[in-house]
């Protein structure tokens, strides 16, 4: 696709990416959940989820963890007055608390008729575990 459009999408060619590197506290998890009104006991109880055969330790929520593609695709690329038009998300791995993770987001298409992009999402542990894996589909900023 081209990114040959009048104003701002010629400003970030195919493969532009951003990332970050963010680990999930106590205090992040149990301020989501308020948020949310998510109480799972996997994300808040510790005996709960070391019970849990599936996890062993309390896990961040996955909508946290993938929050993290607001700040970059709304701070870093494209950037502010980007708006969000849909994503899709595949959970593939817990993520646990205190565990650092890094999220990126990658330019993968323009439309050539519309300021509309599709962005690759990802979010991996450090060994390079993927933990979510998605596509972005924004409005690029004016």
């Amino acid at each position: 696709m081209s990114t040959d459009l009048p104003g701002a999408p010629a400003r970030w060619p195919l493969g532009t990416q951003a990332n970050l590197q963010r680990a999930f506290s106590d205090t992040d998890v149990r301020a989501f959940a308020d948020l949310s009104g998510d109480h799972n006991p996997v994300h808040l109880d510790d005996a709960a989820a070391a019970a849990d055969p599936r996890f062993g330790a309390r896990i961040v929520h996955g909508m946290l963890v993938a929050s993290l593609f607001t700040a970059l695709l709304g701070e870093h690329m494209p950037g502010p007055g980007t708006i969000y038009l849909g994503q899709e998300l595949s959970f593939r791995a817990p993520v646990f608390l205190d565990e650092v993770v890094i999220a990126s987001v990658e330019l993968v298409e323009v439309r050539s008729d519309k300021p509309i992009a599709k962005i690759r999402t990802l979010v991996t542990k450090l060994d390079g575990t993927v933990c979510i894996k998605g596509e972005a589909v924004v409005l690029l900023p004016a």
